[in-house]
């Protein structure tokens, strides 16, 4: 694997401090990894990443108007 350029999520920092750390490499594969656990590191592509955070936000979207009704 070639040494990965790791960005900060902007969505990281919370009261725990937990960050996520994104890089890319040039054929577009995308690596994340959290603070607490630097060795671990998920591997996916940009496509499963899209499908995964839909999915993430579709149930979140489902929950919120649960707790409103």
């Amino acid at each position: 694997m070639p040494r990965l350029n790791w960005q900060k999520s902007s969505f990281s920092g919370g009261p725990e401090s937990n960050c996520l750390y994104v890089a890319a490499e040039s054929d577009g594969t995308i690596h994340l990894r959290e603070s607490d656990a630097p060795d671990e590191i998920l591997t996916t592509a940009p496509a499963q990443l899209t499908a995964l955070l839909d999915h993430i936000k579709r149930r979140r979207s489902r929950r919120a108007g649960a707790a409103t009704a």
